[in-house]
């Protein structure tokens, strides 16, 4: 696997030298949500200035911001001798009206970058964080503290498109040596209103919804055939047991009249008379 900064470092390359690379987003490696509100994470510019040949003496990289606009595309991060501008984001109204200078850091040398083996080391996940990244807009107290000294980082303005260029200054002359190309616009996050806000585990189309509500129905329309058989059943089990109460009363009532001796059966009747009444019958015929 290559080293860490020969992965970022090809991120950031555009053409090949220092005036023809961009600053660009951070790697979801390294920073999942961003950009965020109020922040925007970057790739510091490792093996960018000096990727080609070292660098002798001090060297500090100026991390300029400037809200996108059509009339300060181009802007200028510094003067005629080629001071780099010291402007404040108070200045400069937030980077609306020109550049301001948002962050300042030593330029590590090519050869000094953290390994890539070091972040599977939670002890220093937060020094190769630093070594590897620059957040803009993580200071919120800069504006609120009038005696505060140094370079002001506050947040930056939500929904808003940004750019920022990075600037290699020679601290021994104070002039700038090099510098990128402004990044492409960069936009922070936008707000999200309350009543807007998906509270569905996961977001569903409208085939999804209308499968939903089939299945959610469905037991009911069950429950309600299931209580209808039942009912059925109930009655149809009613009507067989009074057809057989019914039928059982007719035999009770028969039974007795066949067996009685008061009348004679069908079958003594069609066997006609007896055979000692056929006898005398006969002798009364010859007298």
């Amino acid at each position: 696997m290559p080293p860490l900064w020969v992965v970022l470092s090809l991120g950031c390359l555009r053409l090949g030298s220092g005036v023809n690379l961009q600053p660009q987003l951070a790697s979801v490696t390294f920073a999942t949500n961003n950009p965020t509100l109020t922040t925007v994470a970057l790739e510091k510019p490792l093996c960018m200035f000096d990727s080609s040949a070292a660098l002798h003496g001090t060297y500090e990289v100026y991390l300029y911001v400037l809200v996108d606009s059509a009339s300060f595309r181009n802007a200028s991060v510094q003067d005629s001798t080629k001071t780099p501008l010291s402007s404040t984001f108070q200045q400069t109204q937030g980077g609306r009206t020109g550049p301001y200078k948002a962050a300042a850091f030593d330029l590590t040398p090519c050869s000094d970058s953290p390994s890539l083996d070091a972040v599977r080391d939670v002890s220093r996940a937060s020094e190769i964080l630093n070594a590897y990244l620059i957040r803009v807009g993580t200071n919120r107290t800069c504006l609120l503290d009038p005696n505060f000294q140094g370079l002001c980082n506050p947040p930056l303005s939500a929904a808003t498109e940004y750019r920022f260029k990075y600037v290699l200054v020679n601290m021994s002359s104070g002039l700038v040596q090099d510098q990128t190309l402004w990044s492409d616009p960069i936009r922070t996050d936008r707000l999200t209103l309350y009543s807007a806000i998906d509270t569905w585990p996961g977001r569903r189309s409208g085939g999804m919804i209308v499968i939903t509500s089939i299945l959610g129905s469905l037991p009911f329309f069950l429950l309600i055939g299931f209580a209808g058989a039942i009912v059925l059943s109930l009655v149809d089990r009613g009507d067989a047991d009074g057809a057989t109460s019914h039928d059982s009363q007719i035999t009770q009532e028969a039974v007795p009249k066949s067996l009685g001796t008061s009348e004679p059966s069908y079958t003594s009747v069609n066997r006609g008379p007896s055979l000692d009444r056929a006898e005398v019958y006969a002798s009364k015929l010859q007298d």
